[in-house]
């Protein structure tokens, strides 16, 4: 196994301890995903030399799209790109009101090196770049501070050109936190900034200082995402991963707002093929229902032809480099393959890493994994975290900590409908229904 940090391991395994997924470290216990390697990191170089990807990723509840999304995360991390993971839900952040998608991308914008919200390094980041750049031409007098500000204003003019012609609010607010900050004005920086990413309700003084009024809108929040996209390229992240995360919540909001959700989804996935977000990799993921049903992508013709792609091959022969793309899902083997690999990433960090290895061994792996799959209806596919939660907190944590525990003698395992998601607690109860015939 690579090696590993102590404070990266404890990371995932206390996640996977409190039956979530970590928010790094996927690639330790990554399993089924090599398919999509190649091509995922194909459009990952594509999107960091200017280019823009949109994917579509589909599975079943419990099939680990929100872990394959994050599993992309940490790759456009490494490869130096923001990445922001963003929610849908129809009161916090409904899809057809694109102002709010983008508040919550600014609040979750991070980066390798700063967690959410990175917003203020980054454009602090900028502001430094282009002073470099100022400076590197060799026109100005570094010593003389108004030519320089004269000059970083003229270089910002010129680097958001293209945004400021449908928004020149952003420009304007750059302009004015650059200023607030200069002067120690810290309380209007801040206020700008939060304008700047998306925030209503900023105190009207604040905006007037910068020359900016009213709050974002849907119609300019393209142009904003526009010009962040702008900031982060020349601040050295050469792109922004944008996951929009349980888009098949859609299916259960009005009529009215689910069709402006779809359209907005449309709009989004034309702006990227038409190259106005160089820089961009917007994922979404969603359930087979929300692409394929009635309520969801087939409500809207133009989209469903956007995302159309022949699932009705043989699985294996999945083309990953296709818009729309399915996970496989968990079947027994890869369950046991998953704890095995979180059973030696625990083991590397134990006290006692060979009774670890000798007592939950591959043999027990399959037996606490058809338990785990067994109480769930048999269904293995959604089995995942409440296995990997009860194989860390319920066997290894014992048998790290006492010598005399053994899981096949001292463990049953009980699964509680109070610890369940809602798909598994239906899945359990699904094998509970009797049906008279």
């Amino acid at each position: 196994m690579t090696t590993v940090s102590p404070a990266r391991r404890r990371e995932v395994i206390d996640a996977l301890r409190r039956g979530a997924v970590p928010s790094a470290g996927l690639d330790l216990f990554a399993v089924g995903l090599d398919r999509f390697g190649a091509a995922i990191g194909d459009d990952l170089d594509g999107v960091a030399a200017g280019g823009s990807v949109f994917k579509a990723v589909r599975g079943e509840y419990g099939s680990g799209k929100t872990f394959f999304a994050r599993w992309i995360a940490e790759r456009a991390k490494q490869a130096n790109l923001a990445v922001a993971e963003v929610q849908i839900s129809e009161n916090e952040t409904p899809l057809h009101k694109l102002e709010t998608v983008y508040r919550r991308l600014s609040e979750r914008l991070t980066t390798s090196t700063f967690p959410p919200s990175a917003l203020r390094p980054i454009v602090d980041g900028w502001f430094y770049a282009l002073e470099e750049d100022v400076l590197a031409a060799g026109q100005i007098d570094c010593h003389d501070a108004d030519m320089l500000d004269r000059a970083v204003d003229n270089l910002l003019d010129q680097r958001l050109a293209i945004v400021s012609r449908s928004a020149p609010a952003f420009a304007a607010a750059l302009r004015g936190y650059r200023a607030a900050a200069a002067r120690g004005d810290a309380a209007t920086a801040d206020a700008v900034l939060a304008w700047l990413g998306g925030q209503p309700h900023v105190a009207a003084a604040a905006r007037r200082a910068a020359g900016v009024r009213g709050d974002l809108d849907h119609f300019a929040a393209l142009s904003f995402l526009q010009g962040l996209l702008a900031v982060l390229r020349d601040s050295g992240h050469p792109g922004l991963l944008l996951v929009l995360d349980e888009v098949e919540t859609l299916q259960r909001v009005r009529s009215d707002a689910r069709d402006k959700a779809l359209n907005a989804l449309r709009q989004l996935i034309d702006e990227v093929h038409s190259g106005r977000f160089p820089g961009l990799y917007l994922v979404i993921t969603g359930t087979p229902a929300f692409y394929d049903g009635p309520q969801g992508v087939q409500r809207l013709a133009p989209l469903a032809q956007r995302l159309a792609v022949d699932f009705n091959t043989d699985p294996r022969f999945d083309n990953p480099r296709a818009v729309q793309i399915r996970l496989p899902g968990f079947i027994a083997d890869s369950l046991v393959e998953l704890g095995g690999r979180v059973r030696d990433l625990y083991a590397d960090g134990s006290a006692a890493p060979e009774r670890v290895s000798a007592l939950v061994d591959d043999g027990y792996l399959g037996e606490l994994a058809r338990a785990v799959a067994g109480g769930l209806g048999g269904r293995v596919g959604v089995a995942p975290r409440l296995f990997l939660k009860k194989l860390v907190g319920e066997v290894l944590d014992r048998v790290d900590q006492f010598p005399e525990f053994d899981p096949r003698q001292h463990y049953a395992l009980t699964l509680a409908a109070a610890e369940m998601t809602d798909v598994e607690r239906n899945a359990t109860s699904a094998d509970e229904i009797s049906i008279e015939l």
